[in-house]
């Protein structure tokens, strides 16, 4: 299927938690209710778009994993993407889309599709109740803002981010700045994690750790070219990067090395090896789960031990269909192939994460292709075709259809593209005891919301309308509740909100100041967004890096 043009220079997609939206990439268009064979009437729901179902305590046990936090596409200046020098995948994004609403049904055991019309929705604003729920309430206070010690804070050591901060509002607790002369399309900063008392970064060549409660640099680690890609956390805190072999504007993005977050050092350094004439290393997408380590790229995949970088699988088969992309997270692995038949037939296949084989496989409909993988356990897939259909199924743990979701709302896809080959962990969406949470698409000036959808039956739970025209995005879901971030405006600080799982009032945790600190937090287009232990870590994924400051990393608590 030919992907829907992009826009010029779009930057590829960064790896870390949480990540917010960026310049906006065309969505899915749908036809109007009727050109499909296999319509239906969408079902009845009661208010505010709920079906009529028991409570959430009667949905299946917990235990389903869901996709880890997304990056979101570095922007470089405002309004103009840089080039893209190559990299992988991205976390939060909440990317404009063609508006649609209403659905359409297939019969049983058949795909759905949106179709154009008008959102339903609960106009009940969101609660301004400042009572915080029992998660993500450990944040240790800080009297002032850290203004730095010269060395990561740029030329902004005397300036108070705090400063207009109204009653009721929390606190920039320390903030970072850089001043880094760079090549023309700027600098990217593709990494966020959070691990123990630290949150470490990565910006052009380096990774640096910085002490969660002050902003004192801990270590700091410098790579021999530019990071190109990275990867989410394993459960003993180490990551992948990737890295250029060479500073070259012709350099392949195709170096490889183990990183242990908690030490700060280096473990083993590997290539990835050219699997061909047509193997690209300029794109790299990279997943990993347990000890397997994926990278995709153009027409080929490979799979490496996390633990000591030695090669387990490629993606060659002598017969049959042949994967071109592996999905992992949670324990699992998936991988997605196109035949080489008349209808360029997709097909789905479970993997085992230490050899790539196959127990089952899962034909999709012809024409369409899989653009979004949600979770693995369950198996939460969106697909679409060339006729802007949409669907979003629901597989069993043998590769057989559960469910398909349904439900009103414009819900932008955050996968696919020239530059976005990543099929996960590029979205704003989550999974979480059997619970998909997918927010609306972000208007300007107007409202979204997040619905809930049972994964069982593939209905809305619940749905929760912004209350006002701020985007709302969720940051993750666990534990019996959904964390959303409502991002900044220039006169408006973010909040961080928490939906119970069962649905209800959003209520706000965190209140970010206004003042000095709202128009830097809404100037970051493609932010990093994590909210951990009570404080919400915000970055930027990418600089400009014209030898001036620029704030690239801002920390918000009691």
């Amino acid at each position: 299927m030919t992907e829907p043009p992009q826009p010029p220079n779009q930057p590829p997609n960064p790896s870390g938690y949480g990540h917010l939206p960026g310049p906006p990439q065309p969505g899915y268009g749908f036809p109007p209710q009727g050109e499909n064979p296999y319509a239906q009437q969408p079902q009845p729901q009661g208010p505010y778009g709920q079906q009529p179902q028991g409570p959430y305590g009667q949905q299946p046990p917990g235990g389903y994993g869901f996709p880890p936090q997304p990056p979101h596409m570095p922007p470089g200046a405002p309004g103009m993407p840089p080039v893209p020098p190559g990299g992988p995948k991205k976390k939060l994004a909440v990317l404009i889309a063609a508006a649609v609403a209403g659905v359409l049904v297939l019969g049983t055991g058949g795909y759905f599709a949106f179709f154009a019309g008008k959102d339903k929705g609960s106009d009940k604003a969101i609660g301004q109740d400042t009572t915080p729920p029992p998660v993500d309430d450990k944040a240790s206070p800080s009297a002032s803002v850290d203004k730095g010690d010269g060395s990561g804070n740029g030329g902004d050591e005397n300036e108070d981010l705090n400063a207009g901060r109204k009653q009721g509002e929390d606190k920039v607790l320390w903030f970072k700045s850089s001043t880094i002369d760079g090549p023309g399309s700027g600098v990217d900063s593709k990494g966020q994690w959070i691990v123990g008392d630290t949150v470490v970064k990565t910006l052009w060549k380096t990774v640096t750790a910085y002490g969660v409660k002050d902003g004192k640099q801990k270590w700091t680690l410098t790579l021999p070219a530019v990071i190109c890609g990275v990867t989410d956390m394993t459960a003993d805190g180490k990551t992948v990067v990737m890295y250029e072999n060479g500073e070259s504007k012709d350099a392949d993005c195709n170096q490889m090395r183990l990183i242990d977050l908690k030490a700060g050092k280096e473990g083993w350094s590997k290539e990835v090896p050219k699997e061909g004439l047509f193997d690209i290393m300029t794109t790299p997408d990279l997943a990993l789960t347990g000890d397997a380590l994926v990278v995709n790229r153009m027409g080929t995949s490979s799979a490496f031990k996390v633990s000591t970088g030695d090669k387990l699988f490629t993606n060659k088969r002598e017969e049959g269909c042949t994967p071109t992309d592996f999905v992992a997270m949670n324990g699992k692995m998936l991988s997605v192939a196109t035949c080489q038949d008349v209808d360029k037939t997709v097909q789905v296949m479970d993997a085992d994460p230490a050899t790539g084989k196959n127990t089952w496989i899962h034909k999709l409909p012809k024409g369409f292709q899989v653009k979004n993988v949600y979770s693995l356990d369950p198996i939460v897939l969106d697909l679409g075709n060339e006729a802007k259909e949409r669907s979003i199924v629901v597989l069993g743990p043998d590769g057989k259809q559960r469910a398909t979701v349904s439900g009103e709302g414009s819900f932008p896809v955050g996968c696919g593209g020239l530059f976005n080959r990543s099929l996960q962990s590029c979205g704003s969406s989550y999974v979480d005891a059997n619970t998909l949470y997918l927010p609306t698409k972000a208007d300007v000036g107007k409202p979204n919301e997040i619905v809930a959808f049972d994964l069982g039956t593939g209905k809305v739970k619940w749905r929760t309308p912004a209350g006002e025209g701020r985007t709302l995005t969720p940051l993750k879901a666990a534990g019996g509740q959904v964390v959303v971030y409502r991002e900044a405006e220039n006169d408006k600080g973010g909040e961080v909100l928490t939906i119970p799982a069962a649905g209800g009032t959003p209520t706000a945790v965190l209140r970010n100041p206004s003042g000095s600190a709202a128009p830097v937090e809404s100037s970051f287009l493609s932010p990093n967004v994590d909210y951990v232990d009570g404080r919400l870590f915000v970055s930027a994924s990418h600089l400009q890096a014209q030898n001036k400051s620029e704030k690239f990393l801002m920390v918000f608590g009691k």
